[in-house]
């Protein structure tokens, strides 16, 4: 079975830290393959509050985003406590959106935990359709 491969982008505009918690681990005991996309959102929530906004909705009016696919690679397991950095990447801007990449790399160990990308489309929440990335989004994520 051919594995995904994820390249990521050489250079990275943001970082946070998330310590693993009790709901992250699943019965295996380790940090859940679900759980990666949770971390993804809190450190890119995270990432728009760094640049003046509530979170991934209020970009501008009643436009914020919405997640249109998902990739994840998992490389390696991390642990009750553990020190996650998460860096973020932005990339392949078009109209509607954008691409975020995520470095997840587990700071106990020093070993690179996950790599993923969201692709992102701005979203009218009060229309209930695609819009256009608002300006101050634009500006803002350029300027990183």
């Amino acid at each position: 079975m051919a594995r995904i491969t994820l390249a990521l982008p050489s250079q990275f505009i943001f970082n946070t830290r998330l310590t693993v918690r009790v709901s992250d681990i699943n019965y295996g005991g380790h940090v859940g393959n679900d759980t990666i996309l949770a971390l993804m959102q809190d450190a890119r929530v995270i990432f728009y509050k760094h640049l003046g906004f509530d979170g991934e909705i209020g970009f501008e009016g009643s436009v914020g985003q919405i997640i249109a696919d998902a990739v994840v690679v998992y490389k390696s397991e991390s642990f009750l406590g553990d020190q996650l950095s998460v860096d973020i990447a932005i990339t392949d801007f078009n109209k509607y959106g954008f691409d975020m990449f995520y470095l997840i790399t587990n700071l106990n160990t020093g070993k690179e935990t996950a790599r993923g990308k969201t692709g992102i489309v701005c979203f009218d929440y009060e229309k209930r359709k695609v819009a256009s990335i608002p300006s101050v989004l634009l500006k803002k994520l350029k300027a990183a």
